[in-house]
């Protein structure tokens, strides 16, 4: 059996331009980068601006599990099968973290022939963007520590300072580091954090920013510090704006490759949805709705995280009405819900199943009370059953839901037709009333127990008294209307990580929550979440190459 990156490797592109034709886009409005991959240029969003919108479909998922879900495969594969059936269609997905590439995730294209290309460029350097994110953020830290050591005019408190580094490296031993040490000329000695660069308010900025005008209004908002007073100290304060900006002038631009059918794929930014809020640049699905009959996106992990921030943040924030939400589950991962040891995931067990669909019913339901239809998927795989199918099929079939195998990975755009067709009849046939789930003018405590509560299905919340003390001074410097961006573990609908299915009888513990006033949301820490993750103990970068010609291996 092939593996994902030999797929890649021996599949013929187009180029990129040609790519781009038929969508309508000029040669001059791309920015080369190589062969197979541009940047979309600033004059075309002018262009295209008063055109229609699109039809835009939103891919979720289960909880994640080690049995695999296959989210990223499943938008690609829907895109190129949407693409056969003859309407024009275009993927905005996210940028992979070269953090889970060489950690225990391993590449981010998708996979078998549901994938984009090229496929080592886009989960390794790709067109620089992380870099200039991560450089940004870092320029910003330096300014900051600079203006204490020369003075510090603007009284920055060194025991409230916010702004932490980042890599785009999963790196545990950076997660807390002490800074300024040796001579005086050195600078001030200090305790300091790492995040990975995904976590960076800045890439949350970059993908939430209309233009350069919005992104550097939204770089100048961002809270570095408290002073000795309690108030404040911004971005604009330590004059970094315009430096940062400058770093970030072509990062901003959305970029397009293709997937293996010659699909159009805009891929631009990856906030994380467990620390972030999970979604591609609202630039790149803007642009993506002019150009297209149908845009099919996605948001990270599950639907409690992804899809909720999808739905509460991004949409609320950049005017967008999602028409129809693909839940992308398999049998395998529903039946590791019900309790079955990886080990045993091969073999037919309906009673398990019918332990752990309580998983993908509650994700179901999430769905549901936004007011968007529902189409829940199955990647098959060659282990499921008939009566497993038939089982799962009639209990989607009872919530309301449309329901479709997919086959996208062995057979690319032909085996998602099944499900093209029935995210067709769902765009056709049932209407969206999207509507987020709570109000701008709710407190923020409410907004997080609305969000504990109705999504995940906690009896409550508690707070420890850092993060009561957080919120209430976040609402008393005026930004108690912003949405909250939950950071919690992926893999439970709780805060624990261990509590699979469908729990209850639980309460959400938050630790601590702090203002990304430039980004214009309110992170808010859940449980043991984490903002720079580690390498397992072995790590994907060990079986990772490059030979005589160039030739990468073991990407995935």
């Amino acid at each position: 059996m092939k593996t994902d990156i030999q797929i890649a490797q021996e599949a013929e592109m187009m180029p990129i331009k040609d790519v781009a034709a038929a969508y309508g886009i000029r040669e001059d409005d791309l920015e080369m980068y190589g062969k197979y991959k541009a940047k979309l240029a600033d004059g075309l969003w002018e262009e295209v601006k008063d055109r229609r919108d699109a039809r835009l479909v939103l891919v979720t998922a289960i909880n994640p599990t080690p049995a695999g879900e296959g989210k990223t495969t499943t938008s690609v594969g829907l895109g190129d099968a949407l693409s056969r059936l003859g309407k024009k269609t275009l993927i905005a997905l996210r940028e992979p973290s070269l953090g889970p590439c060489f950690g225990i995730k391993g590449g981010a294209a998708g996979g078998g022939y549901a994938q984009v290309v090229p496929m080592e460029d886009l989960n390794l350097h790709f067109t620089g963007d992380f870099h200039a994110i991560t450089s940004a953020n870092n320029l910003l830290a330096a300014l900051l520590d600079n203006h204490i050591q020369q003075g510090n005019a603007l009284q920055i408190d060194t025991r409230q300072i916010l702004w932490k580094r980042c890599l785009d490296m999963n790196d545990r031993v950076l997660r807390n580091v002490v800074v300024g040490l040796g001579a005086k000329a050195d600078g001030v000695v200090r305790e300091d954090h790492f995040v990975i660069t995904v976590a960076s308010e800045i890439m949350a900025i970059l993908c939430l920013a209309d233009d350069m005008a919005d992104l550097k209004d939204r770089l100048g908002r961002i809270i570095v510090a408290y002073n000795y007073a309690g108030q404040p100290v911004t971005a604009a304060d330590l004059n970094a704006v315009g430096a940062m900006a400058a770093l970030l002038k072509d990062a901003i631009k959305p970029n397009l490759i293709q997937t293996l059918e010659h699909t159009g794929a805009v891929v631009h930014g990856g906030p994380f949805a467990n620390i972030a809020h999970g979604c591609n640049s609202v630039r790149a699905t803007k642009t993506a709705l002019k150009l297209a009959d149908i845009v099919v996106t996605e948001a990270g992990f599950g639907a409690d995280l992804g899809a909720e921030k999808f739905l509460d943040i991004k949409c609320r924030k950049a005017g967008l009405k999602p028409d129809a939400v693909v839940l992308v589950a398999t049998v395998r991962a529903l039946k590791y819900n019900g309790g079955v040891a990886k080990a045993d995931l091969g073999t037919e067990n309906l009673e398990a199943l019918k332990r752990g669909i309580v998983n993908l019913e509650k994700h179901i339901e999430n769905i549901q009370k936004y007011g968007v239809p529902v189409v829940v998927t199955l990647n098959s795989f060659i282990s499921d059953t008939e009566a497993e199918y038939a089982y799962i099929k009639e209990f989607c079939e009872e919530k309301g839901c449309e329901f479709a195998l997919s086959q996208v990975w062995a057979k690319g755009g032909e085996g998602g037709e099944e499900l093209a067709k029935k995210v067709l009849w769902t765009l056709e046939h049932k209407e969206s009333h999207y509507k987020p789930i709570y109000p701008d003018d709710m407190s923020l405590e409410e907004k997080i127990a609305t969000v504990a509560k109705e999504i995940y299905g906690a009896d409550g919340v508690n707070y420890a008294p850092a993060a009561e003390r957080a919120l209430k001074k976040i609402a008393d410097m005026g930004f108690g209307h912003l949405p909250v961006c939950m950071a919690k573990t992926q893999y439970s609908l709780s805060d624990d990580q261990n509590k699979l299915g469908r729990p209850e009888g639980f309460e959400i513990s938050v630790r601590d929550a702090y203002v990304s006033a430039g980004a214009g949301f309110v992170v808010v820490l859940t449980g043991a979440i984490m903002t720079m993750p580690g390498l397992p103990k072995k790590p994907a970068a060990d079986g990772i190459d490059v030979d005589d010609r160039g030739f990468i291996t073991g990407l995935f």
